[in-house]
């Protein structure tokens, strides 16, 4: 029988147990979070006359834990207020809570005597068949249970997540010696449909898979530093982006996770790899050791590897520890004309090729190219010493580095990269004795670990000793596999269609930051005239990091410049036919925006039929920012969804519908998530969010083929049609006295107080004086007489220019 998850118990209310319980929250499970009774009450609470006895005090630690998560950045939560949505309590009185749970998790201290006493009185509760798992970093699973009943362990695990787990991808789960298959089961499938995450079933080994490479690579680091004589900022330099990891890098990602953390992973992993040619290298280097006698243990205690302070004029400043001195110091910007020249290349494994290449081929390499391979040479060494010993799997060890650390690129994809036999002829002139997965790939016949065709992927394993097929999660998508599989139909240089098959075709953006220009509007308008004839549904979706950062502002500035202003007006018109188009489409179109959707991107997806948003969707009408207004319709479908808050909320007119909408568009606010998208309003209540992102394409076509099922027919008015109640005068004083006074208490700029009276202009109907219906063409045309007037203003054009150039916004 198929295991139903409904109801989870979070035990231990700190950093991850507090955040577990968040992530919860924002999937809309049911969730309670419980921690330990405080000993004593406070001076406060004696102050106020409570006791040990009192709720208040009992509750006290996990009403602190939950208030920490809400207070964190970056935010556990999707949206303000969630955390109401958790049962708080303690172990005292209220571990009964764990009777009705279908999962427990215990997130209590890394201490497995702690964790042995706690699941001891669990076990006194819980109901027979729900599942227990201990959240831990890598104390062995199989000894925390030991000594329960037969039951228990057949329904106990480990499952590990990655902090924060609102934003780190994977959850290892680690299966005891007689866990059931359907609890493994349940658990991915749980932890993969409802909470968006990646899981890899990892083995019982010291710290698992993420955290046994990752602490190797990191301990590698701080070795490769000490003997090319490097600074942390150096080091963080060669291992962020450069190599495709994030740019928290090794020791800002070490003051992110604490120090005091790292070195009790160090330790851990020391004190039970005793077979591990590597072992040494586990041993903690005196820098952490120093830094957690003197309790500067990154971000948690405002000081680590970085400390952040704040300069006279208010504004803060990082400094950087001196390890000789133990003394912050003024940073020091990295120069590596590698990483320099490397940030010209886009594609990741062409950039490592590039960067390992001189060593490799024995040219002249500069201090970056020789860390950068000794990084990533000794790291992919390591990684295949490793299998079968941490997992039997290649996919699932580079899986678990992708999704828990955050590379592009995984030990093994990195192997094919930079190139498998490359690599071995350097390891051979360095003496390196070679893995046997690695002798075994090469007497196979073989050159790479993995291998793709026809839109199926293969990799090596070692048992087998030949290629098999890489496993996929049921109902996931891959656009890049149907295109290798022939299901391209049309293509230009920013934008593909694409035959999902069921009779729904997908218009692809693959622009650089997928901006939106002439490409991108001739596919969306081909799509449509399929959709006519073939299709039955269309979805506008892609699977790169960002739906879409906006229009192309390069553009838009050239023709500013040269004032070719009918060339403007055609442009903006354009967009706004093919906007108006997707809107007015007689067959269903979904949009599936994901990471940034700003700007044109968000308009795009605001005239959709539904929008299937991702979770981790960031999604806003920015122009603002750049010092112009929406152009594309977008101010228009916020007012229509303004008119249907007014007619369908009782106590709410449509002045004060109005009001928020202008607020979010003049301060270009972007949602932090899918879920505060639609309390921005730029989804409705119909539209749906995706949790696990490999499956948004997947949802957002079932979402199509739903409508499709209903018989959905299009019934909003013709774009000529009077249909938008617009407010003329009342709205534009009000709005024009709000600018004022955020004018005269300097929290804007004139500029930013012109182009909000444009928006208020638009808004209020143009020069209307009172109350009366307009049609979305008629909007349309004040949207785009704004969007063109302020395209000629200096002020914007230097806006435009300054975000081109550092990628932020400039108030000018």
């Amino acid at each position: 029988m198929k295991r139903s998850i409904e109801k989870v118990v979070v035990l231990g209310a700190g950093t991850m147990g507090a955040r577990i319980a968040a992530h919860l929250a924002n999937a809309g499970i049911w969730c309670a979070l419980l921690d330990i009774v405080p000993p004593e009450p406070s001076a406060e609470e004696r102050a106020r006359g409570l006791t040990v006895a009192s709720p208040e005090v009992r509750n006290r630690i996990v009403r602190a834990g939950l208030a920490a998560a809400a207070k964190s950045r970056p935010a556990a939560f999707f949206a303000r207020g969630l955390e109401h949505r958790i049962v708080t309590g303690n172990f005292e009185d209220d571990l009964n809570l764990c009777a009705e749970a279908d999962w427990i998790i215990e997130a209590v201290a890394e201490n497995i005597e702690i964790k042995r006493a706690l699941l001891a009185r669990v076990a006194q509760v819980r109901k027979p068949g729900a599942i227990v798992s201990t959240n831990t970093s890598g104390l062995p699973v199989r000894r925390i249970a030991e000594g329960l009943p037969e039951e228990w362990q057949q329904n106990w695990a480990g499952t590990h997540f990655f902090n924060p787990p609102r934003y780190l991808k994977l959850v290892e789960i680690i299966p005891g010696p007689a866990t059931r298959p359907d609890v493994i089961a349940a658990l991915t499938e749980f932890c993969d449909h409802k909470l968006g995450k990646g899981v890899v079933v990892a083995k019982d080994t010291p710290n698992f898979i993420a955290n046994r490479i990752g602490t190797y690579s990191m301990l590698n680091a701080i070795r490769l530093m000490g003997e090319l004589g490097m600074t942390f900022e150096e080091v963080d330099a060669c291992t962020g982006p450069a190599i495709g990891w994030p740019k928290s890098a090794t020791f800002r990602l070490a003051d992110l996770v604490g120090i005091d953390v790292l070195l009790h992973v160090v330790r851990n992993i020391y004190d039970n790899i005793s077979a591990d040619e590597s072992r040494e290298l586990y041993h903690v280097p005196p820098v952490i050791e120093e830094l957690v006698r003197r309790g500067w243990l990154g971000n948690k205690t405002g000081r680590g590897f970085y400390q952040r302070v704040k300069k006279s004029g208010g504004e803060s400043e990082i400094l950087t520890l001196d390890p000789a001195k133990m003394e912050y110091r003024p940073q020091q910007k990295a120069r590596f004309a590698s990483i320099e020249a490397g940030k010209a290349i886009e594609d990741t494994r062409e950039r490592l090729r590039m960067l390992a290449g001189p060593v490799l081929a024995e040219k002249e390499s500069d201090k970056a190219q020789k860390f950068i391979w000794g990084m990533i040479s000794e790291m992919c060494l390591y990684a295949a010493r490793r299998v079968p010993e941490i997992s039997d799997s290649i996919v699932d060890l580079d899986r678990a580095m992708r999704w828990g650390f955050g590379w592009e690129l995984g030990p093994f994809e990195t192997w094919d990269a930079v190139g498998v036999e490359a690599m071995v002829k350097e390891f051979e002139k360095e003496g390196e004795a070679l893995p046997p997965l690695v002798t075994d790939l090469l007497s196979s016949g073989k050159k790479t670990f993995y291998q793709s065709a026809q839109g199926e992927t293969s990799y090596f394993d070692l048992a087998s000793k030949g290629y098999k097929p890489a496993p996929q999660p049921e109902g996931v998508l891959i656009l890049k596999s149907l295109k290798d599989r022939a299901k391209e139909i049309e293509k230009n240089s920013g934008a593909s269609l694409i035959d999902l098959g069921d009779g729904v075709v997908c218009c692809e953006f693959h622009a650089k930051m997928n901006a939106i220009g002439g490409d991108l509007l001739a596919m969306i308008s081909k799509g449509l005239a399929r959709l006519r004839t073939d299709f039955d549904a269309m979805i506008i979706a892609n699977q790169a990091v960002n739906f879409s950062a906006g229009a192309n502002l390069m553009l838009i500035l050239m023709t500013a410049q040269e004032q070719e202003w009918d060339d403007l007006h055609l442009m903006v018109r354009q967009f706004q036919n093919a906007t108006l188009a997707i809107k007015h489409a007689q067959k269903p179109v979904v949009a599936a925006p994901q990471g940034l959707a700003l700007g044109g991107g968000c308009e795009i997806a605001l005239h959709g039929t539904r929008i299937h948003a991702a979770a981790e969707a960031y999604i806003g009408l920015v122009e603002t920012g750049v010092g112009l207004i929406p152009g594309g319709g977008g101010t228009k479908e916020m007012m229509i969804r303004a008119n249907e808050r007014a007619e369908g909320e009782e106590n709410l007119d449509l002045f004060h519908a109005l009001k928020p909408v202008f607020e979010n568009i003049a301060m270009a606010k972007v949602s932090t998530s899918g879920e505060e998208a639609r309390e921005l309003g730029y989804l409705r209540r119909a539209d749906l969010v995706a949790m696990n992102l490999d499956r948004l394409v997947a949802d957002a076509k079932q979402t199509a083929l739903g409508l499709v099922r209903a018989e959905w027919r299009k019934t909003a008015p013709a774009p000529t049609e009077p249909s938008i109640r617009v407010l003329g005068e009342e709205f534009s004083a009000a709005a024009k006295l709000a600018v004022h006074m955020m004018l005269r208490g300097e929290f804007i700029s004139e500029y930013d107080a012109l182009v909000a009276r444009k928006l208020a202009h638009v808004m209020s109907g143009g020069a209307l004086t009172s109350s009366q219906l307009v049609s979305e063409q008629y909007i349309l045309d004040l949207e785009r007489e704004a969007f063109v007037s302020l395209c000629g203003e200096r002020k914007t054009q230097e806006r435009i220019a300054h975000t081109l150039k550092t990628g932020k916004p400039l108030r000018n």
